[in-house]
């Protein structure tokens, strides 16, 4: 990946979509990434109306979304279990190590994973 990656936590994706515009500095001329398990978090929403799921599934389309593989399955089980964080946690933050990217959070669990490129967002 290059040197303008940045992988989303879905809780940023979210704020983006909801119209926080102190994130559009963070994200401007960036390759947006997100994790597959992002994606099935934003879409199975159990609420999610018609145009929220066409505004998702367009903010997607726009961004590189990564699947899973072997070595990024490994990486979540080291970190879940060295950090003890959630399933979902693991997935998001071992797919950025794994690209070797940052990864843009508003979870501040996330900042216990010290090899991280963690970008802390507070909104």
């Amino acid at each position: 990946m290059s040197g303008n990656s940045v992988l989303l936590d879905t809780n940023i994706v979210l704020y983006f979509l909801g119209g926080d515009k102190a994130l559009i500095p963070l994200l401007e001329n960036k390759q947006l990434i997100v994790s597959f398990i992002s994606e099935l978090e934003l879409l199975s929403y159990k609420d999610l109306k018609e145009n929220e799921r066409l505004k998702i599934k367009q903010f997607l389309s726009e961004c590189i979304i990564l699947d899973i593989n072997q070595l990024i399955k490994e990486r979540t089980v080291e970190l879940r279990r060295k950090y003890s964080l959630r399933l979902p946690d693991s997935i998001v933050i071992a797919t950025a190590l794994y690209l070797n990217v940052p990864i843009i959070s508003a979870d501040k669990e996330l900042a216990k994973v010290r090899e991280s490129d963690l970008v802390l967002y507070q909104k």
